[in-house]
């Protein structure tokens, strides 16, 4: 059985790890990786290879980036040749990035199977791209692995056949619990000299917070407020930053007293600052859930989640993009001493074994 793993987008690089990791397992796959190369920069690439352990992709299409259509056209042309002369039984697709749904359209019309992990996930917000890119790999792709049992719910609503959706838990924990004892081995707390607990971590690059000025220039002056009661850890995604220098407010934001601005940093290093953060502002889906298996609260300035387990099941809080409202949320952790609880209860299957039930689902994959 030959299956292309396709992953271009960092967050895809978590997910690929684990499953190539549990194919070797499986003499009877012969597992190749695909990267599409949408980041293709060392910084927000290469690094994570390393760190992960994850093979020389055995085929990289070089896409980069560009706008939604260029960086789908593109993928759709350089994948239909890496599978004309492949001929898999499957592709894998992970998350919600363009060429999720760009490798799963051009497969589908070859005829050739598509299982996407991280299924089902919806936000119900059509202005947001990825759930463009979700809605339409799940409406053809013929294995639904979903990480949570929500998402079976919305595709069952949808009017996706029930055969095609399995269960199979959160792919990113598998990554998380495997690195949280090497990643406390980093050396950043000591590099910005700040201790565990006393800092906060912030991570924001999605385009509805950072694309426009007054946007943006909010959320500035939400981190300059913050910042005078709880130093804040900032590793600056390229587009924050592009956009920030754009709109003239890089230069106040490295003025701020106790804002530490990082460039884009390895996973270990991410995952110590997350682990061992008071709080995290984000706007980022998959820190949604790693906080949330980490125990660590979590605030999400966006107006919805596709992730709202994370919410009813986890430590996340969504608290939109209204400025007051934000700082209500931040002073509410810091007055009222509200702080991680690893005794949370986890959603189910999110326990670091679902690389294991995914290839499961593979070898027994029936019509």
């Amino acid at each position: 059985m030959k299956i292309i793993n396709v992953a271009s987008a960092r967050p895809n690089f978590m997910k690929v790890a684990p499953l190539l990791n549990e194919f070797k397992n499986h003499s009877e796959i012969d597992a190749k990786l695909l990267h599409t190369g949408q980041h293709y920069d060392y910084d927000m690439s290469k690094i994570f290879f390393d760190e992960l352990g994850i093979p020389e992709p055995d085929f990289h299409l070089g896409v980069g980036s560009g706008t939604h259509a260029e960086q789908t056209a593109k993928v759709m042309t350089e994948f239909e040749k890496v599978l004309q002369k492949e001929q898999p039984d499957w592709i894998l697709v992970v998350g919600d990035v363009n060429p999720t749904m760009a490798c799963t359209i051009v497969a589908n019309k070859m005829g050739v199977k598509v299982a996407h992990v991280e299924a089902g996930l919806r936000s119900y917000d059509r202005s947001m791209p990825e759930e463009i890119n979700r809605i339409l790999t799940d409406s053809i792709a013929d294995l639904l692995l979903t990480p949570s049992l929500d998402g079976n719910m919305n595709l069952v609503k949808e009017g996706v056949d029930d055969s095609k959706i399995k269960f199979v838990g959160n792919i990113m924990i598998d990554t998380l619990f495997s690195m949280r004892e090497r990643s406390d081995e980093s050396a950043i707390l000591d590099e910005l000299g700040i201790s565990p607990q006393k800092y906060g971590l912030v991570t924001l690059h999605r385009p509805s917070n950072v694309d426009q000025q007054e946007t943006l220039s909010n959320f500035v002056e939400i981190l300059k407020q913050t910042a005078a009661d709880l130093p804040l850890v900032w590793p600056v995604h390229p587009r924050s930053k592009k956009r920030a220098e754009e709109f003239g407010l890089w230069k106040n934001m490295q003025n701020i007293e106790d804002l530490h601005l990082l460039e884009p940093i390895g996973y270990l290093d991410n995952v110590c600052l997350m682990n061992h953060a008071r709080l995290v502002l984000t706007d980022s889906g998959g820190i949604q859930e790693e906080t949330t298996a980490l125990g660590v609260p979590c605030l999400t300035v966006r107006e919805n989640t596709e992730r709202p387990i994370t919410i009813t099941e986890g430590t996340n809080t969504l608290v939109g993009t209204d400025t007051v409202i934000i700082l209500q949320h931040i002073n509410k952790h810091l007055q009222n001493g509200i702080t991680r609880d690893q005794s949370l209860r986890k959603p189910l299957y999110w326990d670091g074994q679902t690389a294991k039930r995914i290839v499961h689902q593979i070898l027994n994959y029936e019509i």
